[in-house]
């Protein structure tokens, strides 16, 4: 299988796949992160298991960049952060394998906090001690900007993750009205990645919390979600 992550980082979810036998392809707007990626995995990358892109998604040729179209597009921890949420999901189409008599048709993978759970704001990141005040994010854009520059944190930063910040209902109208179809959908209540951050085992969120709208998005700290257009039937 053919396999692309938006938002690859320094290719540590793409080198899971490139493991199993899939080809890789990354791509990252940050730079840096890539020259990384390339000290990192250099024999995969000789052995044109995997390749690394530089480029605005929107810009990207999908046969001189890409070499083609995937099987699967990964986004882990990235939809969070883009402002034009809608038209990214949309123009991921475009990149995917159709469905055949033989093969289901490309799928997208999305792994993302919820904006209203404890942690949502990434505040985690910050240096002072709002880094441990969950739901801290949730105060009153004036409120929370003005704690963020007392506190001597990057405001910009902060504000635009809240600014990009996404519920799981307003994914989910989304990927609707972009024309998915939801195929697997796992909600936790303890994230996997807890388990090597804190040694927490992952838990998943109990049925009744999963089922009432809003309400989740407080309890929830990560959702994964696996959706296909919907002119694709999946087996």
């Amino acid at each position: 299988m053919r396999v692309l992550e938006i938002g690859c980082g320094e290719g540590g979810v793409l080198k899971a796949f490139i493991n199993k036998g899939c080809v890789g392809v990354g791509v990252e707007l940050d730079a840096p992160r890539i020259v990384d990626a390339q000290q990192f995995l250099p024999e995969d990358i000789a052995a044109g298991r995997l390749k690394f892109v530089t480029k605005d998604i929107y810009k990207v040729d999908t046969e001189k960049d890409f070499d083609g179209l995937f099987d699967i597009i990964v986004l882990k921890d990235v939809i969070e952060h883009i402002h034009d949420q809608a038209k990214l999901i949309g123009w991921m189409k475009n990149f995917l394998n159709p469905a055949t008599a033989d093969k289901p048709g490309g799928i997208v993978f999305f792994g993302f906090p919820p904006w209203y759970m404890p942690f949502g704001g990434h505040q985690q990141i910050c240096k002072s001690k709002i880094s441990r005040l969950p739901y801290i994010h949730l105060l009153p854009r004036f409120m929370y900007r003005a704690i963020l520059k007392n506190r001597k944190e990057n405001v910009e930063e902060m504000m635009e993750i809240r600014d990009t910040g996404i519920s799981i209902e307003r994914f989910e109208r989304i990927c609707k009205k972009e024309g998915y179809n939801f195929f697997h959908i796992r909600h936790y209540l303890l994230n996997p990645i807890y388990e090597w951050k804190f040694g927490w085992k992952p838990r998943k969120q109990i049925g009744i919390i999963k089922a009432i709208p809003f309400i989740r998005n407080f309890f929830t700290t990560c959702v994964y979600y696996i959706i296909q257009p919907g002119n694709n039937n999946l087996k």
